[in-house]
């Protein structure tokens, strides 16, 4: 995937007027805020932000280009207003690569099963797992192909591979699916 951009300004001027004069422009009021705790306020272009903003994921790392320094960080939150369907504020985390985090993550399942197909049932045992990487290194998802599973037969955490880099923090004998026969 190519790496995600949103260019961004410093901004001195805070507050609901400020606020609502950007959003009339076409700009969304946001934070950055750094691991050490450090906040900036910006602005962004609203179009351009939701462009970025409506394809990804919560462990899908962006570049956030601030008035010409770009950094690397998660859109960690952000306030949407449903009736007039926009954003309003856009928060943002700034990671510097050198310290892993850990995340958790909703297992996403392709495929049929060839027992499900033979009469079985596939059963889903252990609906998330969690990993531990640098940001760049994160999966933007984690999706288990269970088409070659036949009754009887199972996955485990150890089955899964998401990379060199990445360290599933679950037991790798956690069984995720099984196909059971049926009765």
């Amino acid at each position: 995937m190519d790496q995600l951009v949103i260019a961004a300004k410093t901004r001195s001027e805070t507050g609901k007027t400020v606020s609502k004069q950007l959003r009339a422009n076409g700009r969304i009021p946001a934070v950055m805020y750094d691991e050490a705790g450090k906040a900036v306020s910006l602005d962004v272009d609203s179009l351009q932000f939701n462009k970025v903003w409506r394809n990804i994921t919560a462990t899908t790392l962006i570049t956030l280009d601030v008035d010409g320094t770009k950094y690397d960080a998660f859109i960690r939150d952000t306030e949407y207003d449903i009736k007039t369907d926009s954003v309003l504020h856009a928060d943002f985390f700034v990671v510097t690569n050198t310290k892993p985090l850990t995340r958790s993550y909703k297992l996403q399942y392709s495929g049929t099963a060839a027992g499900v197909l033979k009469g079985g049932f596939m059963v889903k045992h252990v609906p998330e797992i969690k990993v531990k990487c640098l940001p760049k290194d994160l999966p933007v998802r984690v999706v288990v192909d269970v088409s070659k599973v036949n009754i009887g037969e199972l996955i485990c955490v150890k089955d899964l591979d998401l990379g060199k880099n990445v360290t599933i923090l679950t037991p790798g004998d956690s069984v995720l699916i099984s196909v059971a026969p049926a009765r």
